[in-house]
């Protein structure tokens, strides 16, 4: 899938009126069959099959909050045969709306910035659900998972879901990530797809838990391994391609240390600096082709690469800085390609410069609990994206190698790092009084 790109100069953007808020529109059940009928395709070929857990207890007009793990496209194609004719609008990023905003609105579709602070979007998702009495649809992971495992949730979430007080279902899928891993370039793989959906919580179950309490339950349901499942299940990916841009998630050789030699072609991965070479295995293993492997799980391998990232915060060593390509969103009307610039990003957070000296914009660590990150965006490159309410800045490195996945494990890092700094500060004001 492509976006609407032009190039424009930086002052005419920010020049531009930045788009005007609108109501979630409640979608119609031409809309919700059309979507429905253009999944069909798709789930066909995966020989796609649902269980159902719990879901007696939801009436059949009676508006809920559809929470589902993110893992590919075919997401959205699975909740709308699955939950059809039941209608239901989906919080979705607001780039998906740009050149096509009358028809995502028509969907019933609500725009937010991923991981900016958006306080319109709970009063969007109460409208929709007491107004318009439809179900809202939402991913509260965000961002698909780089290696398979959960992306952090925002602390936010058991609040959101007492505001709302609506009941909760959970859709879990499996098999979704294995067939389209983010890091593959699109190239599919053969591989069945499932999913459960399951009454999660009542409004009674959230009235009586704590907000703290209400996390817990979702951090829980939210833990998955998508590697070991496959491995478990004995999930079979024969295709020759299957380790192709690996190094995007594992960028960091565990022999020699070095970053940004690491390649995946067919089906392995390589370190350019020492040679070190392994085998992705059918089944999701990894083999050392020769010697001794430091990992044999991918997860493991990115674990350890977010370990190391915190013990350069923790030193003071860790720095990102690279020549970008700059690209601008104000409105849906389109993404502005204004120019190139350096993006640096540091314990201080992001400073991202460009523009002939005409852009000058900073980022606290602070701002998010993590990074707008993604490989092979709209089909334009290996992004990181910053901004705020107003304007987003999408970021494509131009050298450096593969530093999106450190860039946002470090966010995540640092932020918890912040976060426990002002907690303990806290403490200490309330035990000095």
């Amino acid at each position: 899938m492509k976006i609407k790109i032009k190039e424009k100069n930086y002052e005419d953007v920010l020049a531009m009126r930045v788009g005007l808020h609108q109501e979630p529109l409640r979608p119609g059940i031409l809309f919700r069959a059309l979507l429905k009928v253009l999944s069909s395709a798709d789930l066909k070929k995966t020989n796609f099959t649902c269980r159902e857990i719990g879901m007696d207890k939801l009436g059949i007009s009676e508006p809920c909050l559809i929470l589902m793990n993110h893992s590919s496209f075919i997401d959205l194609k699975i909740a709308a045969t699955i939950l059809y004719p039941r209608p239901f609008n989906i919080v979705c990023t607001s780039d998906g709306f740009v050149g096509k905003n009358w028809l995502m609105r028509a969907i019933g579709c609500i725009p937010t910035k991923k991981f900016v602070t958006d306080m319109v979007l709970v009063r969007d998702m109460l409208f929709a659900l007491k107004k318009l009495k439809s179900s809202v649809l939402m991913f509260p992971e965000a961002s698909y998972s780089f290696d398979g495992t959960a992306t952090p949730l925002p602390d936010s979430l058991g609040k959101c879901l007492k505001i709302l007080g609506v009941p909760v279902v959970m859709i879990r899928t499996y098999g979704a990530f294995a067939r389209d891993p983010l890091y593959n370039n699109l190239q599919l793989r053969q591989v069945d797809v499932s999913a459960d959906i399951e009454y999660l919580l009542s409004p009674e179950d959230i009235a009586e838990k704590s907000v703290a309490e209400l996390n817990m339950v979702l951090k829980e349901q939210f833990t998955f391994d998508n590697f070991r499942w496959q491995q478990e299940n004995k999930i079979r990916i024969a295709e020759t391609f299957r380790a192709d841009c690996l190094n995007r998630v594992l960028y960091k050789c565990p022999h020699c240390l070095t970053e940004g030699r690491m390649q995946g072609k067919g089906t392995r991965i390589f370190c350019e600096s020492c040679g070190k070479q392994y085998e992705l295995t059918e089944y999701g293993y990894l083999e050392a082709v020769e010697g001794e492997p430091k990992f044999t799980h991918i997860p493991d391998w990115y674990r350890w690469e977010r370990e190391s990232v915190r013990k350069e915060l923790e030193a003071g060593t860790y720095r990102l800085d690279v020549p970008v390509d700059i690209y601008m969103m104000v409105n849906t009307k389109s993404i502005y390609k204004v120019g190139t610039g350096r993006l640096t990003h540091t314990a201080e957070g992001f400073h991202l410069t460009g523009c002939e000296g005409k852009l000058d914009y900073s980022q606290r660590p602070s701002a998010s609990y993590s990074l707008y990150s993604d490989y092979f965006w709209y089909e334009v490159g290996d992004m990181i994206c910053i901004g705020n309410t107003e304007v987003l800045y999408y970021c494509f490195p131009t050298e450096g190698g593969d530093v999106v996945a450190k860039t946002r494990l470090a966010t995540e890092e640092l932020y918890k790092m912040v976060k426990g700094e002002r907690e303990k500060q806290f403490v200490a004001k309330l035990e000095s009084r």
